[in-house]
Parts: C-alpha cells; structure tokens; sequence
C-alpha cells in the first residue's frame, strides 16, 4: 500500500552518537482521555495522583506539549509511525474489528527498538486495527496480521476500546483465555438472532446504563458499540482490565530485566466505560472518573515499584501522557459532568476531547531518566509526540530507512530538557479532520463548514468556524479571534499549513523548520 507521501531531503534524520551509558529501556506509559487538568502536578483538585507526581517531581513536567489529534486512533497512529493521520483517509476513530491501519510495510516506533536490539512489547488498549481487512477476521483463530508484523515482541491487547467489541483480551495475535465452547463473532453492521442489546434490553445493564449510543451488545452488564456474540471465559470484566495489564507488563519487565526493552503501555482507565476495581470505587469525590484516574495512577506506581525492585529504574527513560484530552459524558451515565465539585479535566484551557481548541491536544507530558542527565522541573517547550520516532532514532544512533516517519523530526534534546528551543510550529487535528497549527506565539485554525458543537454523540466545542481563526498564544483562553486585525499573520500561517499539508518541507523558510 503506498502512503502517498515523497519524503523531502530535508525530514532526513541525522543519527546522532548514542550516549556513554547502556541504551536505556523506554517506557511509553499512555493514558487515554486523560486531559491537561486531571494529574495532581498539574493542578487538579479532588484526585490524588502520588506516582505520577514522583516521576514529575524526579524529571521534566511539560506545560506545553501536544499529542497529534484530538481523538485517540489518529493520534496514536502518527506517534507510533511519524506519519500525521490525516494524510491518510483511513485512520479515523477505528471500529473493533477493523483492519490494520499500520500497515506491515510501515515503519513504526517498534521497529526502530527493535533494529536497535531492544525486546519490544504493546500492552494494554490498541485501537489500530488487527488483520488484513476490516470485518474479515476470524476471532477463533491465530490473526494472520497482528502486532509481530509491525515489529511488537510481544502484545497482549484490547482490540479497540472497552466500548467496542470484541470484549477480549488478545495475546500475539490470538484471543487471550480462548473458550472454544463460546466462539467468537462480531459484527458492526447487525446483531446476532437471540443476542440482548441494550437498547432492547436495558435491564440487563446492571453495572453502568447507557446515555446515547453503547447501547448495542452487552457484556458484564454493559453496553457496547458493535455486536458481539460468544467469548465464554475470555470475555473481559472491566472492574480486572488495570490489573490484567499490569500484570503482563510486570512480567514483561521481569522477563527483561536483563536487556534493554521498550514497552508501550496504553491504559483503559479514564475512557469509557469507567468501570474501575471496587478497591478503587466509591473513594473519589468526583465519582467513577475520579477512581479510574486514581486506578491510573497505582498502574504507575505498580511499574515504578517494580523497576526499582530490579535495580533498572534509574536507567529507564519514561513518558507519560495521553492521547487526547478529557471528555466527561461520552455515552454513560457515569455522573461525571455531576461529580467535578470544582475539578477542571483541561485546566485553565478551552475544549476537551474532539475538539481543536487547546483542550483537545495540550496533554500532560511528563519524562523522567534518572541516569540521562535531564534538566528536571516544570518546561513550556512547545512539542509535539509526532517527533517521538526521530528523536528515538537519534538517541539511539539508528538510521532509519528512507522514506519512514516523514513527519517527524529529531528533538530529543527537547524531550531531556537541555534545549528549550520550541518547535516553530505543531499541527493539531480536529474530529472533523480540520487543522490548526500552533507557534509559540500564534494559533492558526482553517475555516470549516464543521459546526461548532458535536452534532452527535457527546456536546462538545469543535473549535471549527466558518472563518479563519487566528488566537494570541499569550492569552491561554481561546475566546477571542483576532484573524481580522492581524490578516498578514494569517495569509503567513496559512501558507505555511498548505506547504506542510504537501509535504513540501523542502519550502519551508529555515525558521520554519522543525
């Protein structure tokens, strides 16, 4: 599959002389729709976060630091290849059983490990797709296409989300537990003849109801979106998902202590449905959401303990963030709008989840590396997690093949804290696919015929206007467009997002160059 995109002689990344020191292992720790406000060192009020706030306090806390989109498949998708999602037309919110969006010819994030003699694993939620084609896979079996193919060690995985089915865990590419009394089928198209939905059914959803949508199959008293049928013994509950993960992921570590290793852990617990353990349950005033963010956090402090056990903290180089920002009701009736009691989920910033506004993309970026000489404490860099690959190369003196990760560029120095120089500009993708781009000084949004709130599903801003928007970075709350009285600065920025939408970074003044 060609992704269409010539890579400029320019986005070619220069190895640079991998440090003194054993290659560090890299953890990745990924939260899902945790915002900007929700992390105690960030700010947050209501929700205790002790290990997350030790790694911030031992290593850098970024305030000005972006994932690529604003909803969770584009974003991880460009931060595993370096490839921005929207230059590709099949990377939107994927379905449960869609087909692989990382393609097996592209280079990813864990090839570059693994080319660089790292043991290489994925744990927890992918949402990327596994097999060759959307809707073909057999459940029951080994997937022909999985996450070995794209250069994964080992995996043990949620398809997609815990809203989504197939509600099972997959292990190297085969249901994890199989139950072959209780073969899988899903569809995202209709329901199995004889299977309950919670639309039809709603009394069967004794553990969390339905606000809109999710009202499809129901699995451990919850509805999903896709239907499902089948699972027995391998069928998730949602209450054991953070304790299932990081029981692999402890594992793992254990396994190769001895190595250097990269482990990308993506976690279930802020997005929906949150379901926490019921040892976590009813201890936060903001409700559900508040215990899932607490669940977070003892993940965390489940991988810190366990590092430090083994002696290999001190030389693991961590990051911690998230794919998006917050959402509060996004289809159950969790009471999380209800239950803030004066909590902010995107700080002192406009917009959540889905949205261009800042509070859809500005993440909790937090790097620790004992042994790498940081330059520790709080950081406004501008940065973006596209560059994440490059800047792996060049810490790790590979060269990557041409042609790969063309989007992203090489600023670890960024990333460890001994350079504060920021990016000239990041991009920012709305659900709509609608761009912003972002500099130090200015924010750019194009002119879309996207309305201003979400017409389905969760209400939320879109950020999008039927006009350019240009906002003064200076001020942190985007409530007031200026495009009008600075209309140079707009055709500039303008200009510059249409040369980067082509490619065509060979054109870029050299200010402009990442």
């Amino acid at each position: 599959m060609s992704l269409a995109v010539t890579t400029p002689a320019i986005a070619q990344k220069t190895p640079a002389t991998p440090p003194k020191q054993a290659k560090p292992n890299v953890l990745i720790i990924y939260a899902d729709d945790l915002g900007y406000g929700d992390l105690e060192c960030y700010g947050a009020k209501n929700v205790a976060t002790p290990n997350v706030n030790h790694i911030a306090q031992n290593g850098i806390r970024f305030t000005n630091a972006y994932a690529v989109a604003a909803t969770s498949t584009p974003s991880r998708y460009a931060m595993l290849t370096g490839h921005y999602s929207w230059r590709r037309p099949d990377t939107d919110i994927a379905p449960g059983n869609a087909g692989m969006i990382i393609r097996p010819e592209q280079y990813t994030m864990a090839d570059l490990f693994k080319s660089a003699g790292y043991t290489t694993c994925a744990i927890g939620k992918w949402h990327l797709g596994l097999g060759d084609e959307t809707g073909t896979q057999d459940w029951n079996a080994q997937l022909p296409a999985a996450l070995g193919d794209l250069g994964f060690d080992y995996s043990y995985i949620m398809a997609a989300t815990a809203d989504r089915v197939p509600c099972v865990f997959i292990e190297n590419g085969h249901v994890a537990n199989y139950d072959p009394s209780a073969p899988i089928e899903v569809s995202y198209k209709k329901n199995f003849p004889g299977e309950p939905t919670g639309k039809k059914n709603p009394e069967l959803l004794y553990n969390l109801k339905s606000t809109f949508g999710h009202n499809m199959s129901i699995v451990n008293g919850i509805g999903r979106i896709g239907y499902m049928k089948g699972g027995g013994k391998a069928l998730w509950k949602d209450e054991n998902i953070a304790d299932s993960i990081t029981a692999h992921a402890i594992d793992f570590i254990k396994e190769n202590a001895d190595k250097p290793f990269f482990m990308y852990f993506a976690t279930n617990d802020v997005h929906v449905p949150r379901f926490p353990h019921e040892r976590f349950r009813g201890k936060n005033k903001m409700g559900l959401r508040g215990d899932a963010i607490a669940q977070f956090d003892w993940s965390v402090g489940q991988l810190l303990s366990t590092l430090k056990e083994l002696g290999i903290l001190d030389n693991t180089l961590i990051i911690v963030s998230s794919d998006n920002g917050p959402i509060l009701n996004d289809g159950y009736d969790d009471h999380a709008e209800e239950l803030l009691n004066g909590h902010s989920p995107a700080g002192p910033l406009r917009g959540s989840k889905y949205s261009l506004y800042e509070g859809g993309t500005r993440v909790p970026v937090i790097v620790s590396w004992p042994a790498g000489n940081l330059k520790k404490g709080e950081n406004s860099t501008l940065l973006s997690q596209i560059d994440l690959v490059a800047s792996f190369a060049a810490l790790l003196g590979q060269r990557m093949p041409s042609g790969s990760a063309p989007d992203s560029f090489n600023r670890m120095d960024n990333w460890l804290g001994r350079d504060n120089t920021d990016r000239p500009w990041i991009i920012q993708q709305g659900y709509d696919h609608t761009l912003a781009l972002r500099t130090p000084k200015w924010k750019y949004v194009e002119a879309s015929s996207y309305p201003a709130m979400k017409p389905k599903g969760a209400c939320v801003e879109t950020g999008c206007a039927p006009v350019q928007q240009l906002f003064d970075m200076s001020q942190i709350y985007e409530d007031k467009n200026v495009a009008t009285q600075y209309p140079d600065e707009v055709g500039r920025l303008h200009l510059l997002l249409e040369l980067i939408r082509s490619c065509d970074y060979n054109e870029l003044p050299p200010a402009d160059m990442p």
